[in-house]
């Protein structure tokens, strides 16, 4: 995830990573797998745990994964020799400053990056760097002015306000998903080799509402989130628990939807 002086909004707790472990390269890079081939090398960007790393591996013929925090690297190497995966690879590196020589990959991929960054066309210009004349930069983002959700949740609009408020004062971009193509094109790639797509998750049976309400229940009051919101005095931890029982009581509702909208770019090198 980002380093320099950026802020990473969600932070490592438990619930955060166990959001992170439950994605796959289908529910999280499908965009990108039809592009995939098993001779190709690729480089991770803000890789987390590295469950989609780990699963991409399964398609090339090597994967390097990359994060700024030392603890979610080690998880990542322990879950893959626990996949035994030996053609993946983790390491502590800085986004704005990749550790690898021009043209090192065949594909660059980042998933939930950029809206982090306080530069994010900066990290773009770095992954362009490292990819190969030919090769593929794939990048892909929530937006969370597009989320939506059924039945209508005063607790869910108020989390959404508060979410936006803490990721401005991390000068970060909580509606990246939106401006991917924008800062594509400003990175610098040929528009000619660039496509545009959207995708999303949706949670709406009994089990995946529980999951995704209990989840955002406990990073409303234990997260990094949580801790941000109250440096920053945007709530206090009464408004952060009522917070964590609109999303209990969202969790509970028997008709309850809620999709989670993504940008995501191809850019050809």
């Amino acid at each position: 995830m980002p380093s320099r002086s950026d802020v990473y909004t969600h932070g490592h707790h438990e619930s955060v990573l166990r959001s992170h472990r439950w994605r796959t390269a289908e529910n999280s890079a499908a965009y990108l797998l039809p592009s995939l081939s098993p001779g190709l090398r690729l480089l991770d960007v803000g890789c987390g745990p590295g469950s989609v790393s780990i699963d991409l591996a399964g398609r090339v013929a090597e994967v390097v994964g990359v994060d700024a925090a030392e603890a979610v690297v080690a998880a990542a190497r322990e879950a893959a020799r626990d996949a035994g995966r030996e053609n993946v690879r983790f390491e502590v590196a800085d986004a704005y400053a990749l550790p690898f020589p021009d043209a090192s990959f065949d594909v660059v991929h980042a998933h939930q990056l950029l809206q982090h960054l306080t530069d994010p066309v900066a990290a773009l210009r770095e992954m362009r760097r490292v990819a190969r004349p030919g090769g593929l930069v794939a990048v892909r983002d929530a937006d969370y002015a597009g989320m939506t959700w059924y039945p209508p949740s005063p607790g869910l609009d108020e989390w959404m306000a508060l979410y936006h408020e803490v990721t401005e004062a991390n000068k970060a971009d909580a509606d990246a998903g939106r401006k991917l193509l924008s800062w594509v094109l400003d990175a610098g790639f040929d528009p000619a080799g660039v496509l545009p797509s959207a995708g999303v998750w949706c949670y709406a049976t009994p089990q995946e509402r529980a999951w995704w309400a209990d989840l955002w229940a406990d990073r409303c009051v234990a997260s990094d989130f949580a801790a941000q919101a109250l440096e920053y005095r945007l709530a206090d931890e009464v408004g952060l628990e009522l917070l964590a029982d609109g999303w209990r009581q969202w969790g509970q509702e028997r008709d309850g939807w809620f999709a989670v909208l993504h940008g995501e770019v191809l850019a050809r090198v």
